[in-house]
């Protein structure tokens, strides 16, 4: 298989774990006419986040490579909450935990990465680097709200800010997607939306009700 067609099956596999999560959130949520996170949301989301991470590797996107290495630590926190994390055989739950950080040392001592590939990456300019380092803090921002208010809440909760910073973070995604002419993210952050602005809505009905 041709490199770049594997790496874009890596990074599609990832897009429809993230997608199949929010399908299956969003298919619960409309049953019980309120925002729930069952535990299989996070657990597909945590596989999602370390494919989409290895995607961003092999694409020198550091961009996607900051979102990923924070969510997943935050997956990892919500599993944690939801009982489910501990169940794990824990030298499963030690190579979890310590992938994002042997990637990028081994990548740095092999001479694979170093400062200026990462920052002065002739296919991304610098503009458009700092655009997709600042989606993805906003859209990673959405998980430190979510890790707060759940631990304020001791239990894994999905709160109506956490949408709105969803959908405003996806949204300038999909504008780096454009410039960086990436079908993955483009694709992925484009039906991310739509189950946003439906998750908000509910949110919305559930007040009022």
């Amino acid at each position: 298989m041709d490199n770049s067609l594997l790496i874009y099956v890596i990074g599609f596999t990832a897009q429809i774990l993230f997608s199949s999560r929010m399908i299956m959130q969003w298919i619960l949520s409309e049953k019980q006419k309120k925002v729930l996170t069952p535990i299989l949301f996070w657990e597909l989301s945590l596989l999602a986040s370390f494919l989409l991470f290895i995607y961003g590797y092999f694409r020198d996107d550091f961009a996607i490579m900051l979102g990923q290495s924070v969510t997943y630590f935050i997956y990892i926190r919500n599993l944690h909450w939801q009982g489910q994390w501990k169940k794990l055989p824990f030298l499963i739950r030690f190579l979890i935990l310590i992938f994002p950080a042997v990637v990028v040392v081994y990548s740095f001592f092999n001479n694979e990465y170093n400062l200026q590939k990462l920052f002065l990456n002739e296919a991304i300019p610098l503009w458009l680097l700092l655009l997709g380092i600042v989606a993805q803090v906003v859209f990673t921002l959405r998980f430190f709200y979510q890790w707060l208010y759940s631990e304020k809440q001791k239990k894994s909760s999905l709160p109506l800010g956490f949408w709105w910073l969803s959908l405003v973070g996806s949204s300038m995604i999909l504008v780096y997607a454009i410039f960086r002419k990436d079908p993955v993210l483009l694709i992925g952050h484009l039906f991310g939306a739509i189950m946003y602005i439906r998750n908000i809505i509910i949110h919305h009905n559930e007040i009022r009700e």
